[in-house]
């Protein structure tokens, strides 16, 4: 299993008070009922990603446990808890790239970058997330980096994709 990465949360108190004065709205415009998502959804638009600290704020301004609103940030794909890099890798998982071996381009990004799928390079250069079909069955196996798409990978060429974005 890959080190978890700890990167520095450094929110501002700017971000922290248009958190606080969305949450608020979305609770007079809902009664308060039902925020979890449309909160999260927001907190992630101003932090892009969430944070414990950002958690903690939800869970405090919708008076709920940190535990419900971190259960609910990891069970919708749509959230992230790590920032996302410079460079968004995605490689895609679905059966035409699978069956291809997207599988092992995909572990080989891993081994390169020293990451797991939903985390971020120490310096936040690099982020990779397994993806679904993105529409490219016929170059399969894809992998895409920000909105560059790569087909027919194989992983003894990972390596030199990567390197484009180094520099």
């Amino acid at each position: 299993m890959a080190k978890k990465i700890d990167v520095p949360f450094n929110g501002t108190k700017e971000q922290e008070e248009r958190l606080k004065k969305e949450l608020a709205e979305l609770k007079a415009e809902h009664g308060g009922q039902g925020l979890m998502i449309a909160a999260l959804q927001a907190a992630q638009e101003i932090y892009g990603y969430l944070p414990e600290a950002v958690q903690q704020i939800i869970a405090d301004e919708l008076g709920v446990s940190l535990a419900e609103v971190y259960g609910v940030a990891t069970f919708y794909a749509q959230f992230s808890l790590y920032p996302k890099g410079q460079y968004k890798i995605g490689v895609c998982l679905g059966t035409a790239c699978y069956v291809k071996g997207s599988g092992d381009v995909y572990k080989k990004v891993c081994d390169i970058l020293k990451i797991e799928g939903g985390q971020c390079t120490d310096d936040l250069k690099f982020s990779l997330d397994a993806t679904r079909c993105i529409g490219c069955c016929g170059l399969a196996p894809v992998m895409t980096i920000n909105d560059d798409v790569y087909g027919k990978v194989t992983p003894e060429e990972v390596e030199g994709i990567l390197a484009k974005y180094r520099s």
